[in-house]
């Protein structure tokens, strides 16, 4: 498992891994200047990035995605560690199309997985997708040194469910939105 500093959240950087979310949002340029609507699709699905942290990497399209997941890893894990949920002080997490560990989200301790999770940022027409495609990942996962007891979670944008949604969960399943239009009016 790779940890380093990026990836691995914790009280002493979380909020600095944040501002920089935020820093490099802000360094994107928010005008789109296309004479017509095919032309604005193509440059969204097409045309890649010239600034943000997936610069020249992705289309804007897909940096959206990207950085609205990481948004909602990063402000989800502050909320756990300002919480009493879970009695943990670091996360191992995985931004953007990361893929060197199994999920999104873990908690290592004495080589035990003690928590997995799967985050996503999606349009309420898709959640129900999403959701499913995500508590499959987590209830089949075959990370190493996992148990019974290995705390699943779910890190989602509160917008994609109604304010009255109740999740259905098994045992040591936990589903956490974060309200990343609170959030990000904060900055």
């Amino acid at each position: 498992m790779n940890l380093n500093r990026e990836n691995t959240l914790d009280n002493e950087n979380i909020n600095d891994v944040i501002d920089e979310h935020i820093k490099l949002l802000n360094e994107m340029s928010s005008c789109v200047s296309v004479k017509s609507p095919y032309q604005l699709l193509k440059k969204l699905k097409r045309e890649k990035i010239k600034e943000g942290r997936y610069k020249d990497k992705c289309s804007l399209f897909e940096a959206a995605n990207r950085i609205m997941t990481d948004l909602i890893i990063s402000y989800g894990i502050k909320d756990l560690l300002d919480g009493n949920d879970f009695d943990f002080d670091k996360y191992i997490v995985e931004f953007g199309n990361d893929n060197k560990n199994p999920h999104d989200i873990m908690v290592e301790k004495d080589g035990k997985i003690l928590l997995i999770g799967e985050a996503f940022n999606v349009a309420k027409s898709f959640f129900k997708v999403k959701k499913n495609k995500s508590l499959r990942k987590l209830r089949e996962s075959t990370a190493e040194n996992i148990s019974n007891d290995t705390i699943k979670i779910l890190l989602y944008n509160s917008d994609a469910v109604s304010d009255n949604y109740e999740p259905i969960s098994k045992e040591n399943e936990y589903h956490i939105k974060v309200d990343l239009d609170e959030k990000m009016s904060e900055k």
